[in-house]
């Protein structure tokens, strides 16, 4: 049997015809796959243009601000998906999609609002009956199929995920001389640009929900984590190990990008916050120390020991694999928050940096003959040292600024400078 390396070489390249007709098949599969895909979710966008935006115009269920956050570009996103679709079932994917690439904006617009967009429609089911009653009836409609106006209002947002992986499919099995293989080329770093936008922002929308989540289990006013830049990173039940004594507490930990938040559960009769936390401490991380603590449990679980400016605490689990989580996300959640807080310092230091040293100060003699050692003007009589004979130390430069002069030879010993305490052939400026 002919090895691979030798089928290359058969007359009339047969390897090669045989390599090429498999990816003109994955080609096919990929552009009916696209094709098949686009005309649903098109579908779909006109489910909802027909049956809620052109609807709720006419009829003014709903305040123009408040439609067009729900909806932002919907709209628009249907226009150009239409004329996108015709391309396709024509054959014409490169085309398509490099008229197609230019409207990316009305998807990143969109999901940039999906949050807005999201809490405007909630507002209004639950304050505006009407609006509830319509969309209710709305989504009976068997066209629908069950999916609901949320299901539907998020589609855009995962269209773009498929379009980069159907596009990458398809322009890896499009040979390089085809006409639509550059346009093909192009529409992909184009829509992985705009899909990591959207995944991006989608992260930041699902880091927001779990922030709420949490705020919403704590109990008090006081209690906030809802902050800028904080991401949630996981929570569980840790105990905590006293310093004197055998009993352990349980305790709920939320470990964020910035803090640990150490919370007890509410009492569980509590008529309204059973279900809910107590807020006890928050250990700020980037002042913080962790560490694995060995030979306390027997080989079940693990114990870390977590060291902060005010207080050391150890925490204990009986599950190894969730302390050896819990170690992980401590260890770098720390490093990372320390990482950035020494990167921000040395520019913080860099831009405060003066120009000249403090340790420079200007003489009173600005002679242009006069010699420079190092970074002290002397204008003296006595030979100078060479920089490999004598450094600075570091007192020449903490201490107050003196400076030697040599009298100026145009200028008589006994001209007296202003400020300046004359002392034989030197002077030093205090």
């Amino acid at each position: 049997m002919a090895s691979h390396a030798q089928l290359k070489y058969l007359p009339g390249g047969t390897a090669m015809k045989e390599q090429r007709a498999r990816w003109e098949r994955k080609r096919i599969r990929t552009a009916k796959e696209l094709i098949e895909t686009e005309q649903r979710y098109f579908e779909q966008l006109e489910l909802v243009v027909v049956y809620f935006i052109e609807i709720l115009k006419a009829k003014g269920t709903l305040q123009p601000d408040a439609r067009d956050a729900i909806f932002c570009t919907f709209k628009s996103i249907h226009s150009v998906n239409g004329s996108l679709l015709g391309d396709l079932q024509d054959g014409k994917f490169g085309m398509g999609f490099d008229k197609f690439c230019p409207h990316l904006q009305l998807y990143i617009t969109y999901t940039d609002n999906m949050e807005h967009a999201l809490k405007v429609l909630q507002g209004q089911i639950k304050k505006n009956k009407q609006f509830a009653r319509f969309k209710k009836l709305q989504e009976s409609r068997p066209e629908f199929q069950g999916l609901k106006l949320e299901d539907l209002l998020s589609l855009p947002q995962k269209r773009i995920y498929q379009y980069k992986h159907l596009l990458r499919d398809l322009t890896e099995n499009t040979n390089p001389s085809d006409p639509e293989f550059h346009q093909l080329r192009t529409a992909v770093k184009a829509i992985s640009e705009a899909s990591q936008h959207i995944q991006d922002q989608a992260r930041r929308h699902e880091n927001y929900l779990q922030v709420l989540r949490v705020q919403k289990l704590l109990k008090g006013r006081r209690s906030k984590v809802l902050a800028p830049g904080r991401k949630y990173i996981r929570e569980g039940w840790l105990a905590t190990v006293p310093s004197k004594g055998v009993e352990l507490k349980l305790k709920m930990f939320f470990l964020f990008s910035d803090i640990l938040l150490m919370t007890k559960p509410c009492h569980p009769l509590h008529p309204v916050h059973s279900d809910k936390f107590i807020w006890q401490k928050a250990f700020p991380l980037i002042e913080g120390t962790v560490e694995k603590v060995f030979g306390h449990t027997k080989s079940q679980g693990g114990l870390i020991s977590l060291t902060f400016p005010e207080e050391k605490i150890l925490v204990m689990s009986n599950d190894q694999e969730d302390i050896n989580n819990w170690y992980r996300c401590l260890s770098v959640a720390i490093g990372q928050l320390q990482s950035l807080s020494t990167v921000i310092q040395r520019k913080d230091n860099l831009a405060r940096m003066p120009l000249r040293s403090a340790g420079i100060s200007t003489p009173i003699n600005t002679d242009s003959a006069a010699p420079q050692a190092g970074s002290k003007r002397y204008l003296s009589d006595q030979p100078q040292e060479g920089p490999s004979t004598k450094s600075h130390s570091k007192d020449d430069w903490t201490e107050a600024k003196r400076i030697k002069l040599m009298p100026n030879p145009n200028t008589r010993h006994n001209d007296a400078v202003p400020g300046v305490e004359q002392a034989g052939t030197n002077c030093i400026i205090l």
